[in-house]
């Protein structure tokens, strides 16, 4: 288990992580889920001991560990800018943290072309890195993190340079390979979508603080706040300042949403109300209320679904449609926005009502 109690970094007077505290059980997946400039890579060196933290302690498996080396801890860490030996062949590079450890030959050979083999690395192995794509290098350097058997595997969005099919085949397989092993799995990303499909646990990151922490679907589905519910949300989530009046919640006196069962206990007043962009569409959803007029900005076609940017009354939303839509700008569209996942938020951006 690793335990983070009340650690910072301060680099140059300017706090990168603000006092953490964080838990993290062996065998466990848990994602770093954060925009850029979040605090996720510093964090992470926190934890395999990279950085010394500015206050607060380290605790692994009841040990402090607060002030020793990367090189005397159980570490492997990937990061999205590859690093390799290279002057070594990639079976060479894989094969280095064994040999470092003192396995032997026939275990080596063994475990190298384990990992080789889950990373398609298997024609590869006599060459050297910088004959290698960049995908491919970044694939060695996986699989040289899945040889060394560490007690904290960190992993800082380690497949931006995969294509999206083995991206999506390791994203499959990389937990099972680390949960089997019983090492604690750090996994850092700038994407939402990536967290859902991850699964375990989530740590959702604004500006070097951890505003939620839990089952990634808990997190997603009930957010505490909202800087989390928008850090969890790509497309960007959809909010707009109103009034709950009773039933409805009102903007400058008029009815525009159903107050739906899971809102209906809180307390008449301000709020922001916000919902995800598949939680707009073009059909009525059921029990959801009138149309909302709203007018285009600008459609972009992504494939088999289309985002369509639409403006209603102070507020700017994105819509994801399934389907092709090239629609004009400045249309006027009508839209149902589905009530039964609206959230609510109070004027201290907390959450306010049941769970969607």
């Amino acid at each position: 288990m690793l335990e983070m109690k009340k650690i910072s970094k301060v680099v140059g007077g300017e706090t990168h992580i603000y006092p953490t505290d964080l838990v993290l059980e062996r065998g466990s997946l848990n994602v770093l889920l954060g925009p850029t400039l979040s605090g996720k890579t510093s964090l992470m060196r926190l934890m395999a001991g990279l950085d010394k933290p500015a206050s607060g302690s380290l605790i692994f498996d009841g040990i402090d560990v607060t002030g020793l080396p990367v090189q005397k801890r159980s570490v492997a860490m990937v990061y999205q800018q590859f690093i390799n030996y290279p002057a070594m062949t990639v079976y060479e590079n894989i094969a280095s943290p064994m040999r470092i450890s003192g396995a032997d030959t026939a275990t080596i050979d063994r475990e190298v072309r384990k990992a080789a083999d889950l990373l398609k690395l298997t024609p590869y192995l006599d060459r050297t890195p910088l004959n290698l794509s960049g995908g491919q290098q970044q694939r060695t350097a996986l699989a040289r993190a899945i040889v060394k058997n560490a007690d904290l595997v960190l992993l800082d969005e380690p497949l931006a340079n995969l294509d999206y099919k083995l991206r999506e085949e390791l994203r499959e397989e990389l937990p099972k390979i680390f949960s089997a092993s019983g090492a604690i799995f750090v996994y850092a990303t700038t994407e939402p979508s990536e967290a859902l499909l991850l699964g375990g646990n989530t740590a959702a990151l604004s500006q070097g603080r951890i505003t939620q922490f839990g089952k990634t679907i808990d997190v997603y589905r009930r957010p505490v706040d909202l800087i989390t519910a928008r850090t969890f949300a790509d497309p960007p989530l959809n909010c707009i300042e109103l009034v709950k009046s009773g039933s409805a919640f009102t903007l400058e006196g008029k009815s525009v949403l159903a107050v739906p069962s899971h809102l209906a206990g809180i307390a008449d007043g301000p709020c922001t109300v916000g919902f995800q962009p598949h939680h707009i569409s073009f059909d009525r959803p059921q029990g959801s209320g009138d149309a909302l007029t709203v007018k285009t900005a600008i459609s972009e076609i992504a494939g088999s679904e289309s985002f369509i940017h639409v403006g209603f009354a102070n507020a700017r939303w994105v819509m994801l449609a399934p389907g092709i839509h090239d629609i004009e700008p400045d249309a006027t569209l009508e839209v149902f926005v589905d009530t039964r996942h609206l959230m609510a938020f109070g004027p201290d951006g907390r959450a306010i009502g049941g769970a969607a």
